[in-house]
């Protein structure tokens, strides 16, 4: 909806100050969600009827500019007004939207305190963190949807001279994190000259766990837009980009000719692609969930639900074992993907290995990734969560949740 170019038309047409706020008004109300619901349920003495799902809307693009952001409250009182009124389906209920949100205006620290304890994600999803994580880790993940991920970078060389030039910070991982930035980024320095390219840090790690990649045939099989891919050519591997969408494939090409890496590039469904030869090495970032992209994309939580989580893995499950005959003997394979629950990443993995002859484990060296170690399982996997990696002064911490383990084929 958002997507500079090919998003909801109304959106692109706004000014870019406009854009702005509705991205600002969007995302908070996606972020703090279930506590304006509670509290809009709170106000409303005869609950909504079905059919007023626009109504409901209204209302919460109103609370979260009047509870949350700085915004006059007659002003979003006003145009929630206006709104109401402007569609047939909510037009009686114009009045009761003016009540309600006058009132919300004056008592705003009340319900504000009496939410507060109200975790900020859905049920299912903090209920499934809980038994995975334990409760103290799974609040601490929660509340990482309140903070906006910060701007990482993946540079080609020279780090700390980057972070220096940006005004930024080297992370354990290699990344440069850029301080509070709310410019354009291809208005900064190295950008055109594709120095570096915009990569959270997490999802840095997986084309890390590799050996030696020079003069590698490396293939990656769910490429774009091509983080990943531009790591493994930079590291000098002979690399063959795979994906099955024309338009996801157009942005990879243009994001490596900016960075001026030679990549080979095929469309194509992976589990229908047939090499010639083996590769060295494979690297399957597989699509998933993405829950562990919560702090980037906080709709993602109002998207999805457990039956797309068990559906996915069934999915990473088959393109894992598909990938697996693409890798020659002594060959290595790495299987990652964004999503923060164990079915979705060392289930499948033991699921694979459990069955599948002559491939193994090699376990992640934690002092590769200092500052992460207690991502690092006991079994040699990573897994990484939004409330690991703390932050530095006006630097903000965490990191997208990822799994990634680095798998061998026997020779």
């Amino acid at each position: 909806m958002l997507d500079v170019e090919h998003g909801n038309p109304a959106y692109r047409a706004l000014s870019e100050s406009d854009r702005a706020l509705v991205r600002a008004v969007l995302n908070t109300a996606l972020r703090h969600l279930p506590r304006i619901q509670a509290i809009i349920d709170s106000l409303v003495e005869t609950p909504l009827p079905e059919g007023a799902r626009s109504l409901y809307h209204v209302l919460t693009v109103a609370a979260a500019q009047i509870l949350y952001l700085d915004v006059p409250d007659h002003s979003a009182v006003d145009l929630a007004v206006e709104q109401a009124r402007a569609d047939p389906r909510s037009r009686r209920f114009a009045n009761l939207v003016n009540a309600v949100l006058r009132r919300l205006a004056r008592e705003k620290v009340a319900h504000l305190t009496a939410t507060h304890a109200i975790p900020v994600v859905p049920s299912w999803f903090f209920n499934r963190l809980v038994q995975v994580y334990g409760d103290e880790h799974a609040r601490r993940i929660a509340d990482s949807l309140l903070e906006p991920a910060a701007i990482d970078l993946t540079v080609r060389s020279d780090p700390e001279g980057w972070a220096d030039r940006l005004g930024g910070l080297v992370l354990p991982t290699g990344s440069v994190r850029l301080a509070a930035f709310s410019g354009r980024i291809p208005e900064l320095a190295g950008f055109a000259e594709g120095e570096w390219w915009v990569q959270d840090a997490a999802a840095a790690i997986p084309a890390g766990l590799f050996p030696e990649l020079a003069g590698q045939r490396v293939a990656d099989l769910c490429a774009a837009p091509g983080g990943k891919t531009a790591q493994l050519a930079l590291a000098g591997a002979d690399v063959t980009a795979i994906d099955q969408s024309t338009s996801r494939l157009k942005r990879l090409q243009a994001n490596l000719a900016r960075l001026s890496l030679p990549v080979q590039t095929v469309e194509a469904n992976l589990l229908d692609f047939q090499p010639e030869t083996p590769f060295d090495a494979v690297l399957l970032d597989a699509p998933c969930s993405s829950t562990g992209t919560i702090r980037r994309h906080p709709d993602v939580l109002w998207t999805k639900g457990p039956q797309d989580i068990a559906k996915l893995a069934g999915l990473q499950e088959r393109m894992l074992r598909h990938a697996m005959t693409l890798v020659r003997p002594g060959g290595h394979l790495v299987f990652s993907n964004c999503s923060l629950d164990p079915l979705e990443g060392e289930e499948v993995t033991a699921r694979v290995l459990a069955d599948v002859f002559g491939w193994s484990r090699v376990a992640i060296d934690p002092q590769r990734w200092p500052g992460l170690g207690e991502a690092v399982s006991p079994l040699g996997e990573i897994r990484t969560t939004p409330a690991m990696l703390p932050g530095h002064g006006a630097t903000a911490g965490g990191l997208d949740g990822f799994y990634a383990v680095l798998l061998r084929r026997a020779d």
